[in-house]
């Protein structure tokens, strides 16, 4: 990193070591996030989203903003607005699943048994592989939806459906239930 770059970081955060945030930085940054609806227990997980986005620009080369503190609000705040995008997705697929649940009437102790070791066998799976299973085989949505919704190339979903799918089968037949 250039002299001019180091010095003018570090006059940018004057005295506070590694942290790019200083106290009333970081204050201001709760706040925000905690205004914009963020729930309490996940301000921290915010502050240091904000912390990376500085620590990132930085390693980029590229100088750091001339007003930290109200840069960092603004990140602050689209924080926030992205943690409400990501509940609404979350709501939105748990009230698509809660839709397919009652349109499904499993009816006979094999189909609950089923039921039973298709969800552990869920839960088994790592989390991006559960989640391209539920938002394909649950959620009914195509592969490219998926991949743009993601922001993954569709080889990675595919590659990934096809390795969840592999080791749903092998758990069932462990499990006997297929």
């Amino acid at each position: 990193m250039l002299r001019g770059r180091a010095r003018r970081g570090r006059e940018a955060h004057a005295g506070t070591g590694d942290d790019p945030l200083d106290a009333a930085q970081e204050r201001r940054v709760r706040a925000v996030l905690a205004l914009g609806g963020v729930p309490q227990a996940d301000l921290p997980d915010g502050v240091q989203q904000v912390r990376l986005r500085l620590l990132e620009r930085a390693a980029s080369g590229r100088e750091a903003p001339r007003d930290v503190s109200a840069w960092a609000a603004v990140v602050a705040s689209n924080l926030a607005m992205d943690w409400h995008r990501a509940k609404r997705r979350q709501e939105r697929l748990g009230e698509r699943l809660a839709a397919l649940r009652q349109l499904e009437h499993p009816s006979g102790e094999d189909t609950s048994v089923l039921s039973v070791a298709v969800a552990q066998g869920l839960d088994a799976l790592p989390d991006a592989q559960r989640q391209v299973v539920v938002l394909r085989f649950y959620a009914d949505l195509p592969v490219r939806s998926i991949a743009e919704q993601l922001g993954v190339p569709e080889g990675t979903v595919k590659s990934r459906l096809h390795t969840a799918v592999r080791a749903l089968r092998a758990r069932l037949h462990e499990d006997e239930v297929v």
